[in-house]
């Protein structure tokens, strides 16, 4: 359990052990009020702000250990089963996708540039061949 919270910590996750009485309790009347009867016997609740890091987090503790089955999740209002939250854990975390469309916004300006400057060099080239063939 320990290195779970350590590992959802650094992921910017929070992981708890919850009664499942006064999860339910706390749960009515909210977005993720559907993962509801998923709360039977012994209970781990992981949350994030960044709704991929506790997916994320969770599965991949979860191939590892034997002993963590994961039962579903909510993502919004979305109640999600066993494979939505590994569907959901495979999607790159929201950092990745900023850097992702970063790198996109710049590409075009790159991609502009070499294209402005390539047909000047192909004129040199051009006039480098007439010339060593005039040479020759």
């Amino acid at each position: 359990m320990q290195k779970l919270r350590q590992e959802a910590k650094q992921a910017g996750a929070k992981v708890q052990v919850a009664k499942n009485r006064i999860a339910k309790i706390a749960l009515e009347g909210t977005d993720v009020a559907g993962i509801a009867p998923l709360l039977k016997g012994p209970t781990l609740l992981a949350y994030s702000s960044d709704p991929i890091a506790a997916a994320k987090v969770v599965t991949d503790f979860a191939k590892t250990n034997d002993k963590l089955v994961i039962l579903g999740g909510a993502s919004g209002k979305s109640t999600l089963n066993v494979d939505g939250v590994k569907a959901l854990a495979s999607l790159p975390s929201l950092d990745e996708l900023r850097a992702k469309l970063v790198g996109l916004v710049q590409a075009p300006a790159t991609k502009i540039a070499q294209v402005v400057t390539a047909p000047a060099a192909k004129v040199a080239r051009v006039f480098g061949a007439y010339a060593n063939r005039d040479a020759a």
